[in-house]
């Protein structure tokens, strides 16, 4: 069962779903809106490399925005931290950005019970796009559980801003 805006807020309330800072006018019928920080992570090179620990060049986004270009990829970061041990936290997309050709994430937009921290966006546009700082551009749902609850211990668990693949960890 997915959350309603009540519920999570209610949740919120009840410290079994962490979001901070936690706003009530972002709350929808259904999710809570998150916004895009202002730090851009790139990769260096246009091979990239699983095996290694990649190298990438930061961007702060100006106020005045950033214009994300088409056969990139841009890993930025909610402002919000996120997460619960209770409800599973899913990450969208607002269809307002989807609308403009913005991407916010490729793969990842399930998470796991124990992770409240900033999420990675996998940032991707269809054509030049310019976005700011603090731009809602995503919604987290919280779903109910079923089963025994085990947390997330993995080597995002210390999350702040955008965080670069550490697949290069799985090799040993």
């Amino acid at each position: 069962m997915i959350l309603t805006g009540s519920e999570i807020k209610k949740q919120v309330e009840n410290h079994r779903i962490h979001i901070y800072p936690f706003n009530e006018e972002f709350l929808n019928p259904n999710s809570y809106n998150f916004r895009l920080g202002k730090i851009l992570k790139v990769y260096k090179y246009p091979i990239l490399d699983p095996k290694i620990e990649n190298e990438f060049d930061e961007i702060i986004i100006p106020e005045e925005g950033y214009i994300l270009r088409p056969n990139q990829l841009y890993l930025g970061h909610t402002i919000e931290e996120m997460g619960s041990n209770f409800y599973v936290p899913i990450m969208q997309a607002r269809s307002s950005v989807g609308r403009l050709g913005l991407y916010i994430y490729l793969n990842s937009g399930l998470g796991d019970l124990g992770f409240k921290r900033q999420w990675t966006l996998e940032l991707h546009v269809i054509h030049p796009l310019k976005v700011y700082p603090g731009m809602k551009v995503g919604q987290m749902l919280f779903w109910k559980t079923l089963g025994k609850i085990k947390l997330y211990e993995g080597k995002y668990q210390n999350a702040v801003g955008p965080e670069t693949s550490k697949i290069w960890k799985d090799f040993g």
